[in-house]
């Protein structure tokens, strides 16, 4: 059976994300949780012709480190996801895809955040040039999937996002590949 909520708070109201505490009820029991609500976002995989695929190395003030991912972005209101993808495709790789296929949808934290990732590949990518936002500085990295998958397996790929899509991106280029 699922708890009963019965009261909701926003105590945080940010860009990115708001902070809201639920309060629920479940039988006598009562209790509370401290929830962040992110509107979600858009991760794609860019695989191109030589079977490389173009990662972004940026700094993620949250853990202090310089992290080695896929392009990702925030959706904006209403927002398609694979329109997202493809504008931060365009926009951190500086490239436009033939072909954009959806691999699934994640939610990288559900206990205490709202956020769903929408994760897609893009192949047949032609060169446009990189269009960053303001706040953006990252430099564009590409590896064969044999190096990606050792880089997750030695922690040199430590975000959860990058690590499921090189999984799943190779997991369907070799079933395309084997068909």
């Amino acid at each position: 059976m699922k708890p009963e909520s019965h009261a909701v708070e926003t105590i945080y109201s940010g860009r990115i994300f708001d902070v809201r505490i639920d309060g629920f009820r479940e039988g006598e029991r009562e209790y509370t949780r401290e929830i962040v609500v992110h509107k979600g976002g858009a991760v794609i995989v860019p695989v191109f012709d030589d079977g490389t695929v173009a990662l972004v190395r940026q700094y993620r003030h949250a853990v202090g480190e310089h992290l080695l991912e896929i392009p990702a972005g925030m959706l904006d209101d209403g927002e398609d996801p694979m329109a997202a993808a493809i504008r931060e495709l365009e926009e951190e790789i500086g490239v436009r895809a033939a072909h954009v296929e959806k691999l699934t949808e994640l939610l990288p934290s559900p206990g205490y955040l709202t956020e769903k990732m929408y994760l897609f590949i893009a192949t047949g990518l032609t060169e446009v040039g990189q269009n960053l936002d303001h706040d953006e500085d990252l430099t564009v990295e590409r590896y064969s999937f044999r190096e990606l998958n050792t880089m997750i397996r030695d922690g040199r790929i430590v975000d959860a996002k990058t690590m499921v899509g090189v999984m799943l991106a190779n997991e369907r280029l070799s079933a395309h590949s084997n068909s």
